[in-house]
């Protein structure tokens, strides 16, 4: 077993910011990430890192932006955080050596993006992200913190106690993807989960095919609640083939969109009157798919993003890589002529339930970045907001996690005076209930291990029992299941099951929901989960076993993937990302709360907390939102 002070999860930006926060607080740290650090998907992030660094611009009127396009569902204290330190935490990388564009007076570049009402975006060109994570990994390297890449963690060694406030994380389960052999790592102090999005629930994402929701998943069958799972964001610009992502920062450089027509539909369609291509993601999202489904659309799937107005100059300066992708994927030239884009999967505003330091309700236990639901971002995400999160709740779980943070926190997590149960709406049994009990026992991953109880050597046992034991419990019951499924001689591949769940995914659960589409959905996922008991692993091998990894993956998309659509069918209103075809009004003395969602030993429960609009010395009132 190998002892560190902090563990931390996954190796992109959040990951990274993270680790070098805790080691600078005193901390002996490890990550432990399924992918190289330079391969993580923060590497595929274009557009740029929001911080109020110009005379003109505060912090507050970002914070008010960011609480504007969450339609009012983000929780102030987290959305205020995130905007007070951005600045600092930009410097920080600049400082660090990150190559941000520039002006010709040398000063840093800042340019608009949609939802902000100041041109506060920081960028890089169009790769932002690849800087960001090469700059934070140079110095992860310059520290000498220890790196375990290619090991994927599969579960989490957490203690037994019935209530999950009163349980502690004492660390990992990871399969060493280069030997084959299951490890446990004990944390002394805490367990960062930094392991990113979700999008491989869905057949079109802008995510790498590794984001396959492993935290989020690990988390919840643990004990730790998951929020606002529902608010799942729909980039609107990314090509139709393949679902790479057109960076937002077209748009902030002047693109326009337009209809099979010619018309610049954003102003002409009176969906956004004043901002037009630069409203916030869901508003564009909505306003394409509309246009394609009332016949304007190109072939029937796509509308039109042209730059070539902006001249060869500025966008071989500025966006030279989307020349690349779209030539590449499209075999479009965007110097001359439009790009086709349409919605696609993009970011999880929702995930493990935490307070604005990163820690959960059970102790030890952190989550940032996209795995996490702080909340910041509420019911959608402003473009811009993503590359800050990972730097502000990176270093604040770092620290926190380190011992290095006395402050109280201001948002609470985990069940309190102020939640109210939820009922459920589901047409079809949820989690592990009614599945074969023998098939499940071997196949569950709950994250839960019950501390040995026949050690005979007094105190020092029970401290045995508290933490490494609880991890060595961990580890057997990680080796029994993965035992079980390479030795499985018949049954179906993971594939299939995957296949089935993404379609239905992307058929049922997208922009434009409905009641019935979500009851199918989630009856296509019953059929999914028991369809997963069957599944075998093909290749015996046991190193670089790619077909038992992506076994593993398909079991934590089809709890997330049920996790968002049990949220999108509870919640019936219209906020930000989520479009009810039933409720077509946001419903604000009704849903001004948070979708919460609790494994409960695999029969999962409903129940909600209030969001928090209180911020430092303001109440964010909700307002009607228009662009």
């Amino acid at each position: 077993m190998r002892e560190y002070d902090v563990i931390v999860v996954g190796a992109g930006g959040a990951g990274l910011r993270a680790a070098i926060a805790a080691q600078e607080a005193g901390a002996d740290v490890a990550m432990v990430t399924k992918l190289h650090p330079v391969r993580s998907h923060t590497g595929a992030a274009e557009g740029g890192i929001n911080a109020a660094l110009r005379e003109g611009d505060d912090w507050h009127d970002h914070a008010y932006d960011t609480m504007k396009g969450s339609d009012y569902l983000g929780d102030a204290p987290a959305v205020e955080a995130l905007t007070r330190e951005s600045p600092k935490e930009t410097i920080q990388l600049e400082n660090w050596g990150m190559a941000f564009s520039r002006d010709e007076d040398g000063q840093v570049s800042q340019r608009p993006f949609g939802g902000l009402s100041f041109p506060r975006t920081t960028y890089a060109g169009a790769e932002t992200g690849h800087h960001m994570l090469h700059t934070m990994y140079e110095q992860v390297v310059k520290r000498g913190i220890e790196v375990y890449d290619e090991w994927y963690v599969t579960r989490l060694a957490v203690s037994d106690e019935d209530e999950p406030e009163k349980r502690d994380c004492h660390g990992v389960v990871a399969y060493d993807i280069k030997r084959g052999e299951i490890e446990g790592f004990r944390a002394r102090d805490g367990v960062i989960l930094a392991t990113g999005g979700l999008g491989q629930v869905y057949d079109h994402t802008t995510n790498a095919i590794a984001n396959t929701g492993d935290g989020v998943a690990m988390a919840y069958r643990a004990g730790v609640p998951i929020e606002d799972m529902e608010m799942i964001q729909f980039h609107p610009t990314t090509l139709p083939s393949t679902g790479v992502l057109i960076s937002e920062g077209v748009r902030g450089e002047g693109g326009i969109l337009y209809n099979s027509e010619g018309e610049r539909f954003m102003f002409e369609g009176g969906y956004a009157n004043n901002d037009g291509e630069l409203a916030s993601r869901d508003v564009v999202s909505r306003a394409e798919l509309n246009e394609v489904n009332n016949g304007r659309g190109i072939e029937d799937e796509y509308v039109h993003l042209d730059m070539r107005h902006l001249g060869e100059d500025r966008i071989l300066d500025r966006l030279e890589n989307i020349l690349h992708l779209a030539e590449d994927f499209e075999g479009v030239d965007g110097l001359e002529e439009p790009m086709p884009v349409k919605p696609g999967q993009h970011y999880a505003m929702g995930g493990i339930e935490t307070d604005e330091w990163g820690a959960t309700c059970v102790g030890g236990l952190y989550a940032v970045g996209e795995c996490a639901c702080a909340s910041v971002h509420g019911a959608n995400r402003l473009g811009g907001n993503a590359l800050p999160e990972l730097a502000v709740f990176g270093a604040r779980a770092g620290r926190h996690a380190a011992g290095d943070v006395d402050e109280e926190a201001k948002i609470t997590t985990g069940w309190d005076e102020d939640s109210e149960e939820g009922e459920n709406v589901s047409p079809v049994a949820l989690g592990e209930a009614g599945l074969p009990s023998a098939e499940k026992g071997a196949l569950a991953d709950g994250g839960r291990s019950s501390p040995p109880t026949d050690a005979a050597d007094g105190g020092a046992a029970a401290e045995s029992a508290g933490d490494a034991g609880v991890v060595e419990e961990a580890v057997q019951a990680e080796r029994t299941r993965v035992h079980y499924l390479l030795e499985k001689e018949e049954g179906l591949n993971h594939a299939e099951v995957r296949s089935e769940l993404q379609e239905t995914m992307t058929e049922n659960v997208n922009v434009f929901r409905e009641e019935s589409a979500l009851k199918d959905a989630l009856e296509d996922i019953r059929e999914a989960r028991q369809d997963y008991q069957h599944v075998t692993v093909e290749d015996p091998s046991r190193t670089y076993n790619t077909d038992l990894i992506h076994t593993i993956e398909t079991r934590n998309l089809l709890d997330v993937a049920e996790a968002i659509t049990v949220g999108a069918l509870a919640r019936d209103e219209f906020r930000g990302a989520h479009w009810r075809k039933e409720h077509q009004e946001r419903k604000d003395d009704e849903w001004l709360k948070h979708t919460m969602l609790s494994w409960n030993d695999g029969s999962p429960g409903l129940w909600y907390k209030p969001a928090v609009l209180e911020g430092e010395d303001k109440s964010y009132e909700p307002k009607e939102r228009s662009y």
